[in-house]
């Protein structure tokens, strides 16, 4: 296998490997499915022109580090951000599940995503890349130049603040309810 058809390869396996999380954090951040697979595209565009040594066991990272720049300038360069809930419910896959609990499902889905934008940029951002991408903390700290513990306690303190929140309006409807 030549040197082309190697680096093809390599290129082609990232994609399939990682593109459907780049697409849900890109869309995470632009609040827009287009721009979001725009911003992937550009990130495996570049990726092309890179050397598969020099990114040996930190694809990831340099990935979701250039999907996060890219997606960042589109926010800037528009000054807006719209909510996620039916884009990101959108992109989950179907096991065709009841629909009652479909219903269920969705609206505390919607309520979590709801409660997840009152929470600041910057533990939106980790809360996103450690369960929407899957990442570890330290994936997540090259990719947001934060350290490990920062981004541990932004975790657990978005967490913390989302339980507090869901509890709070859970007791409010059930209160509402009686």
């Amino acid at each position: 296998m030549n040197n082309t058809s190697a680096k093809a390869e390599w290129v082609r396996a990232a994609l399939e490997r990682h593109e459907s999380s780049l697409l849900r954090y890109a869309a995470s951040i632009t609040g827009d499915a287009e721009r979001a697979r725009d911003i992937v595209q550009e990130t495996f565009v570049k990726l092309c022109g890179e050397e598969p040594d020099k990114l040996e066991g930190r694809i990831a990272e340099w990935l979701f580090t250039v999907c996060r720049n890219r997606a960042l300038d589109v926010q800037r360069k528009e000054k807006r951000m719209t909510p996620l809930t039916e884009m990101d419910l959108e992109m989950r896959e179907s096991q065709e599940p009841s629909p009652s609990l479909v219903a269920e499902q969705n609206e505390s889905a919607s309520q979590i995503l709801r409660l997840l934008d009152t929470l600041p940029p910057n533990q939106r951002d980790v809360i996103r890349l450690k369960f929407q991408s899957d990442l570890s903390y330290q994936e997540i700290s090259r990719v947001t130049k934060l350290s490990v513990t920062n981004v541990g306690f932004l975790i657990h303190t978005g967490i913390k603040s989302l339980r507090q929140k869901l509890y709070s309006e859970t007791k409010q409807d059930l209160r509402s309810a009686l």
